[in-house]
């Protein structure tokens, strides 16, 4: 029963982080999507073509500074909520490798576009948007929230495990140094 109910809990715990990583990704998504449409196409709102952005011929640098804007406000939303009982191990160190990794998220959707783009011979905003926002961004997302978990906000610490720990039943498993008292208060 104690297995069942470990699993329950991590599945349930994945579930949650899985919710608020998604949320996250749709604000995300809400500050990328009409950035890139803007310079690309001259229309934030992602309804039609509706004509030459001034990055127009020059998507795939629309889509960088697209989603280096969509990482700072993903970046904060994933550290102080979706992660945020995670063990913190540095602002720098987080947030280099935060963009590191949101870079290679982005080279993926780069990627998709690039081939839509320049293999493919497509140059519609319906073909942009679904080569780097769905395609791409799918991709790219399986990709961070892996990569976030294992590399930027490392695994939370385990307090019911060490609720859990036994204590030692005999003065043998006793720090032998230890006399027992509580140290002086100066």
């Amino acid at each position: 029963m104690k297995l069942v109910t470990t699993l329950y809990r991590q599945v349930e715990h994945l579930v949650h982080e899985v919710a608020k990583f998604g949320l996250v990704g749709l604000l995300g998504m809400a500050v990328d999507l009409p950035i890139y449409n803007w310079l690309v196409f001259n229309n934030p709102l992602v309804i039609a073509d509706s004509g030459v952005g001034m990055l127009h011929h020059k998507p795939l640098t629309a889509k960088v500074i697209s989603v280096t804007a969509a990482t700072v406000a993903t970046y904060l939303g994933n550290r102080h909520w979706t992660w945020r009982h995670r063990e913190r191990s540095g602002l720098h160190r987080e947030y280099v490798l935060f963009f590191v990794l949101n870079g290679i998220g982005l080279l993926i959707a780069a990627a998709c576009l690039g081939f839509s783009r320049y293999v493919l011979d497509l140059h519609s905003w319906l073909a942009d948007n679904i080569s780097a926002n769905v395609i791409g961004l799918g991709l790219g997302t399986l990709f961070r929230f892996w990569s976030y978990r294992k590399f930027v906000f490392k695994e939370e610490i385990e307090l019911e495990e060490a609720e859990h720990t036994p204590a030692p039943e005999s003065p043998a498993g006793l720090d032998p140094e230890s006399t027992g008292d509580l140290p002086a208060v100066r």
